[in-house]
């Protein structure tokens, strides 16, 4: 059974920065995209950013370009995300993604099949 189990998020002001891991057991993603995505109230999931099987290649939103980096470490099956000078309205839940479709957007929700439950990141001005 495949499980991704995000951790890391908390309660911080506007300018601080943490830390999220998602560390993926039943199966191993070596050679599959992984990625961040992110629900605020009210609003629909929205891409993060993504990181390639390798860790070769990452792309980001633009909203948190230059502020988030993503990472993995395959040895350990985890994914990272990185997030720095947090603002307020980077506040959501964020939730690992793994195993996008074939053919299939790395920028969409929908190609990616399997989900961790989320964790809660709440940034105070």
């Amino acid at each position: 059974q495949v499980q991704l189990l995000e951790s890391g998020g908390g309660l911080v002001q506007a300018g601080d920065s943490l830390r999220l891991s998602c560390v993926v057991s039943g199966r191993t993603f070596s050679t599959s995209d992984m990625a961040w995505f992110r629900q605020a109230p009210g609003k629909e999931r929205e891409f993060v950013a993504v990181v390639s099987g390798s860790g070769g290649f990452t792309s980001y939103a633009d909203s948190v370009k230059g502020r988030f980096t993503i990472s993995r470490d395959n040895a350990k099956n985890t994914v990272y995300l990185l997030m720095n000078n947090l603002k307020a309205e980077d506040t959501a839940v964020y939730y690992c993604a793994a195993d996008r479709r074939y053919g299939r957007s790395r920028y969409q929700a929908s190609a990616y099949d399997y989900w961790g439950q989320g964790t809660q990141v709440t940034v105070s001005s």
